[in-house]
């Protein structure tokens, strides 16, 4: 299967789909996605029905999907792919939506920085927040920048980049007095100026 894909066998990396092995799956997902046929549908498909690391897969290959849907059905699915029970899948589709700046995932986002568990995931989403650059987002970003864990803190501290708004330089200026030097550093860089270490 991994050598389909260098090949040009597109039949056998198709036909591997639906193959027991989640291994086999997933491995034609990548198949299909570097002989450039990976449909919407068999990502969507895949992402619906598929175990545990065929849905990683699926979410890190979407953005080769090619074809009908790519603008719809696909963010459609990579949204719902955000309440996905794999932190994984979680932080791949959160980073498609951000790379795809697409706003209709905004409050799906939102909920997944204030409620997710996984702070892999809060800090996926905080960081497609920013891509995205709604306003409505900016509170998320800034709560989580405010009292999250160091990573999800650091992430929400870039983020606000994407935002132009009165509240984000006092933002900044309250990371630039953060506990963990990264968060401090992310500040600093944004501001472009050099701050006074605490």
């Amino acid at each position: 299967m991994a050598l389909a894909g260098h090949t040009g066998d597109q039949a056998t990396a198709r036909q591997a789909l639906d193959d027991p092995d989640p291994g086999v799956q997933a491995a034609a997902l990548g198949a299909l996605a570097r002989l450039g046929t990976l449909t919407t549908a068999d990502v969507v498909a895949c992402l619906r029905r598929g175990a545990p690391v065929v849905r990683r897969r699926a979410v890190e290959v979407a953005t080769g999907a090619r074809g009908r849907g790519t603008r719809s059905a696909l963010p459609a699915a990579l949204v719902e792919a955000l309440g996905d029970p794999d932190p994984l899948v979680v932080v791949g589709a959160a980073w498609f939506l951000g790379e795809r700046r697409h706003r209709p995932a905004v409050a799906a986002l939102v909920a997944t920085v204030a409620g997710h568990e996984d702070p892999r995931c809060r800090e996926a989403a905080v960081a497609a927040l920013g891509a995205i650059g709604d306003p409505a987002a900016l509170p998320a970003v800034l709560t989580a920048q405010r009292g999250d864990k160091p990573t999800v803190r650091r992430r929400a501290t870039v983020a606000l980049a994407g935002f132009d708004d009165p509240r984000v330089e006092p933002a900044l200026r309250r990371a630039a007095a953060d506990r963990d030097w990264q968060v401090r550093q992310a500040a600093e860089e944004l501001l472009d100026e050099p701050l006074d270490e605490p």
